[in-house]
Parts: structure tokens; C-alpha cells; sequence
């Protein structure tokens, strides 16, 4: 009986991961696969009609100057980005760990912006930069400093404005991941390193840092890929101009799939960026379990 009860229990156990499984075929294999065998036909989305052409739109997509130009600054703000948000959420949870007054308050205040939808967001920091009615330029008058920045309408401006924007709103999330790791570090060590006579800065490199890991990691993985499918934030503040100095793979494929009404095109486009968000996912995961090692090490 001992051992049938057992047999039971273990087939149970892989029965709980039944749900899970349908789940992850129907909402990603499935979809994955329907987007893979439209990209392969001509497709506009609203015909029943759909002839199969190959590698035809992908051919098309490599050879087009504005789609390779999506994938460069797609890659510029998954790389920026995350990069800028964890070293300031790191500083920022520093910060605010440390014994300061109001620090409750701060923390409400750095994190509330990240709640707010990026759409609103980015109306809202339109308002500010607008070079006619903008507060940022009216303000910097009123400061003895003349002129228009053209903060939106210049293409080497654009996409660093935009960085700055998502990094502003979002650098909240990974303050309070890292701010969770910090809290989670026993004091005892921080009293053993002070008694070997290490300073600040030793203390951080060799008690905080590699006990940090599991919470810079999570930051990293959700930062790259929250940073690569960026949308909302650039469509309201440039709208993907200047010309199309910032576009990502994303802005093209919606403006592809819904306005230019290529379907099949913009299918292309998300099988490109799958493939791109993988491969990249790859490298970062191979990057951690090294920096893993050479620090657990």
C-alpha cells in the first residue's frame, strides 16, 4: 500500500505541471507558430487569401535601411537602459538602507512613477520638453539661458531623451529588489568584516556585492527584456521620429502590421525580434553564470 500511495503522489506531481504546460502551448507555442507560418505568405491581414512566398519578407526586412536601423537602436536601449537602471536602483537602494530621515517617504516617491501607465508618462514629459509651451524650456529662459534644445526634434537627442524618461520611471522597480537583497543580508557579517578591518567599500565588494547576485540578476533579465519591447513610451514622446531616428523593431512592427496594413511583413518582424530577444538572452545568461562564478568564487 506504502508503495502504491507513493505512485499515486508522483503522478500527481507531474499532473500539476499539466496546467502550466497547456497554458505555455496555447499562449506561446501555438501563437509562435501561427506568426512563423505567416511570415512566410503575403498576407495583408484582412483577405483570405494567402500565397506562401518563402523567405521573401525576410529578405525584404534585411535589405530595408529602416528596419536595420530598428534592430540598432532596439539593441541601443536594451543595452543603455538596463544598464543605467541598475546601477542607479543599486545606488538608490544604498541610499535609502542606509539611516536617513524620510527614507520611507523617498522610497514612495522614487517608486510611484513606475506604476503609472508609460503612455501617460510620456504625454506628460511631452508637455514639459515642447519646445513652444514645453516648462523645461520656460524655465531654462527664465534662468538666463536662451534658445530652443529641440529636446525631440533632434535625432541624436531623441533617443537618449528617451532612455533618460524610461530610466526616470523605472528605476524604482529594481530599487526595491535590490533594497529587498540588501535587508536580507545578516548583520553578523557586516560585524565580522568591520572586526577584520575592512572599510565601506570592502565590506560592499565582499559581503554586499556577491550576496546581491540572485537580486542583480533578476534586475538584468527583466530590465534587458522590458527595455527591448519598449512601445508605448516612444510612440507618445516622438512617435518614432524624428524621421525615424527612433524607431524599434516594435514602433515598425505595429506600424507595419496596422497602418501599412502588411501583415505578413510585420510578422517578419517579430519572428526577427524572438530571435533576436533569444539569442541576446543567451549571451546575458552565459555573461551571469561567468560573473557568477568570479564572484561566489
Amino acid at each position: 500500500m506504502k508503495a502504491l500511495g507513493s505512485k499515486i503522489s508522483n503522478n500527481l506531481h507531474r499532473l500539476m505541471f499539466l496546467p502550466a504546460t497547456i497554458l505555455f502551448v496555447v499562449f506561446f507555442i501555438v501563437p509562435l507558430c501561427q506568426g512563423i507560418g505567416v511570415s512566410l505568405t503575403d498576407w495583408n491581414g484582412f483577405s483570405e487569401e494567402r500565397n506562401f512566398i518563402g523567405l521573401d519578407n525576410f529578405i525584404r526586412f534585411f535589405s530595408d535601411k529602416r528596419a536595420m536601423n530598428a534592430i540598432g537602436v532596439t539593441l541601443l536601449f536594451g543595452l543603455v537602459s538596463p544598464l543605467l537602471l541598475n546601477v542607479f536602483g543599486l545606488l538608490l537602494a544604498l541610499l535609502f538602507d542606509s539611516k536617513i530621515k524620510g527614507k520611507v517617504f523617498a522610497r514612495t516617491a522614487v517608486y510611484m512613477p513606475s506604476i503609472i501607465s508609460p503612455l501617460i508618462m510620456g504625454y506628460l514629459w511631452t508637455l514639459i520638453l515642447s519646445p513652444s509651451t514645453g516648462v523645461l524650456d520656460k524655465s531654462l529662459e527664465q534662468l538666463g539661458v536662451n534658445g530652443s534644445f529641440d529636446w525631440m526634434g533632434d535625432p541624436k537627442k531623441a533617443i537618449w531623451l528617451i532612455i533618460i524618461v524610461n530610466v526616470w520611471q523605472f528605476v524604482g522597480g529594481p530599487m526595491m529588489i535590490y533594497l529587498a537583497g540588501l535587508q536580507s543580508v545578516p548583520m553578523d557579517l557586516y560585524e565580522s568584516a568591520k572586526i577584520d578591518g575592512a572599510n565601506t567599500w570592502q565590506s560592499f565588494k565582499n559581503v554586499t556585492w556577491p550576496l546581491l547576485y540572485p537580486s542583480a540578476r533578476i534586475n538584468i533579465f527583466t530590465n534587458i527584456i522590458g527595455s527591448m519591447a519598449v512601445f508605448d513610451i516612444i510612440m507618445a514622446i516622438t512617435g518614432g521620429g524624428p524621421g525615424y531616428a527612433t524607431e524599434t523593431i516594435m514602433t515598425t512592427m505595429i506600424r507595419e502590421g496596422f497602418n501599412s496594413g502588411r501583415n505578413a511583413y510585420a510578422c517578419a518582424f517579430a519572428v526577427v525580434f524572438f530571435i533576436l530577444v533569444f539569442l541576446f538572452s543567451r549571451a546575458v545568461t552565459w555573461f551571469l553564470d561567468k560573473w557568477e562564478e568570479a564572484v561566489q568564487g
